[in-house]
């Protein structure tokens, strides 16, 4: 068994000192587990040696997330560059769509500004604009600018960033061929697109990246969708405008045609670290084919690292993504400390104590309409989160509207054997409909609950509630789903706290259940739901766990309580079964 090792470096703007000589170490995939698809990344000397990630966040909020590392296994979140609904105004009315929003961004770094550069979706047809974020501070959210809005010439997606050696930029973008135009990154205007390269014969040209070396141009692409024929092909010219030359090594990554535990792999990016080693990011689905067909990945797309050898004047080449790989990792120097610690993986425990924030790696479905909706320790509950209940369910109904919101707050699953857990006050409710539950949530569409129900309105809530473990998933027949589970709280239970959990038992089914929060060893076995209820091609999102309050449609108000939010990380299954234990 190999052992995750929790690992303490430092950040800040430094000037870059020497690092250790690396030699070839074992690291293991993915290195941003969970759902964090589509990612670009970048290598700053400037920001002491640091390595900075975004990844596609849809309608999630925050959005836009920049992750740090020192050494490209262990990462912090260290902002995100939507983090305001100021910056974005639409993006709390635009749509109720669940796979639009923001889109494969481009991270890069340019005269001692960091850029981020992304698709934002808001309509399914002809709705896509290019919006740029900068900042001087990757650390601070607050110093993300508001969007400016980049001329997108042809209504494409992945916008890619590149800085010509006379000083011009140039976007390229998706499109059969890849195009690409130059910009004025103050107006946000763009020149004429013009063709760049066509691929290697595969559909859904994407995810272009340009960079400079040696005298010539390398064009990084995506092919083949992104399900089990994704790959990642590069080409080169000595001019933007071709002619384009493909790889002899192409694809440089890809699982197609294989049976390896990681699927999906494509849509990469290239940089190099310190020591002049070159590396590639992509996104890949965990599980193999058979479970990939059988749509059981809730995680869905993950960032997985691989090395990448690139001579002087030559092609790169890498070799197949596994679990676990070998490469040159750069070495931290001793003593450095990181700080704040939120490191991504770990666990959560967080008792809501006067005086906090929501911590900054949770999530909302869309930017809330409502943020008085979630509330630490209010002064008549101290240590709980007050959940403000919205009329609509997390499912919501034909007229839902975005600004009803949801009132849902989440994390991503990061492992697949975990247990979360979340303290529920009793006597939260006394209208048939109220609830208060936590979720296994991709979007509204697919997500697998397990509520406390006020069954029938009663001036004493505590004596008509009951579990209820229900599954929604729009791909199947209502007839299809499983039944739901309603089993009565015991009226033990109904005075004190009552603790749900959810437990990642497997890769294949999720357990739901529940105990008194003063006797949480006795737990009461609730339900056993499909992962592939939440699981499946093309939903984009991935897993998030969290805790939710509604009416169920009632017009009224309620307030639930929530406290004592527990996330326990227990293992990584990286390969048929092969696997990485916490301790």
């Amino acid at each position: 068994m190999k052992v995750l090792i929790t690992l303490i470096a430092s950040f800040g703007l430094q000037a870059a000192t020497a690092l250790p000589q690396p030699h070839n170490s074992t690291f293991h995939n993915p290195i941003l587990p969970g759902w964090h698809s589509d990612p670009s990344c970048i290598f700053v000397s400037e920001w002491n040696n640091t390595f900075f990630c975004t990844t596609s966040s849809f309608s999630a909020f925050p959005g836009c997330p920049v992750y740090a590392s020192a050494d490209l296994t262990h990462w912090d979140l260290a902002s995100s560059a939507l983090n305001r609904p100021a910056q974005l105004p639409q993006i709390q009315t635009a749509t109720t769509s669940q796979t639009l929003g923001m889109f494969a961004s481009t991270l890069r770094y340019h005269d001692g500004t960091f850029y981020l550069l992304t698709a934002w979706l808001y309509k399914p047809n002809n709705g896509t604009q290019f919006v740029l974020f900068t900042t001087k501070n990757p650390y601070d959210d607050s110093s993300w600018t508001d969007a400016l809005h980049v001329e997108n010439p042809k209504g494409r997606i992945d916008p890619d960033l590149f800085w010509d050696d006379d000083g011009s930029v140039v976007m390229a973008f998706s499109g059969a061929p890849i195009e690409a135009a130059y910009i004025d990154l103050t107006t946000g205007k763009a020149g004429e697109p013009f063709d760049m390269w066509n691929g290697t014969g595969f559909n859904n040209q994407e995810g272009p990246h340009l960079y400079k070396k040696d005298d010539y141009y390398y064009l990084l692409i995506a092919e083949g969708g992104t399900a089990l024929e994704h790959s990642t092909t590069i080409a080169r010219s000595r001019s933007l405008k071709g002619p384009w030359e493909s790889s002899p090594h192409n694809p440089l990554v890809t699982a197609r045609y294989t049976d390896r535990y990681f699927q999906t792999v494509g849509h990469s990016d290239l940089f190099s670290d310190a020591n002049g080693n070159w590396w590639g990011v992509a996104l890949a689905t965990r599980g193999g084919p058979k479970l990939y067909n059988e749509t059981i990945h809730p995680m869905d797309r993950e960032t997985v690292l691989y090395p990448v050898s690139w001579p002087k004047g030559g092609w790169p080449v890498a070799d197949p993504v596994e679990g676990t790989m070998r490469g040159p990792l750069p070495v931290t120097p001793s003593g450095e400390k990181r700080s704040p610690p939120t490191f991504m993986g770990e666990k959560d425990v967080v008792d809501f104590q006067p005086g906090t924030s929501i911590p900054k790696q949770w999530l909302f479905w869309r930017a809330p309409a409502k943020p008085e909706s979630f509330t630490i320790s209010p002064p008549s509950h101290p240590n709980t989160l007050r959940l403000t209940a919205s009329k609509a369910n997390i499912t919501g109904d034909a007229s839902f509207k975005a600004l009803d919101g949801l009132t849902l707050i989440t994390r991503i699953q990061t492992h697949t054997f975990f247990e979360f857990s979340v303290d529920v006050h009793p006597g939260f409710g006394k209208i048939a409909g109220d609830e208060v539950g936590v979720s296994v949530f991709v979007h509204q569409d697919h997500h697998i609950d397990l509520g406390i129900l006020v069954e029938e309105d009663s001036a004493d809530s505590s004596r008509n509630m009951v579990f209820r473990c229900r599954a929604t998933d729009s791909s199947i027949a209502l007839s299809q789903l499983p039944s739901p589970v309603v089993t009565p709280v015991p009226a033990a239970w109904s005075k004190s706290p009552i603790r749900l959990f959810i437990n990642g038992i497997n890769t294949t089914h999720y357990e739901l259940s529940a105990a008194s929060a003063s006797k949480s060893h006795e737990r009461e076995h609730l339900a056993l739901l499909p992962a592939s209820l939440v699981g499946g091609q093309l939903l984009f999102t991935g897993a998030l766990l969290g805790a939710y309050a509604t009416t169920n449609g009632g017009n009224h108000s309620m307030e639930g309580y929530v406290s004592r939010w527990r996330y326990t990380p227990e293992a990584q299954e990286i390969g048929y079964g092969d696997y990485v234990w916490n301790r």
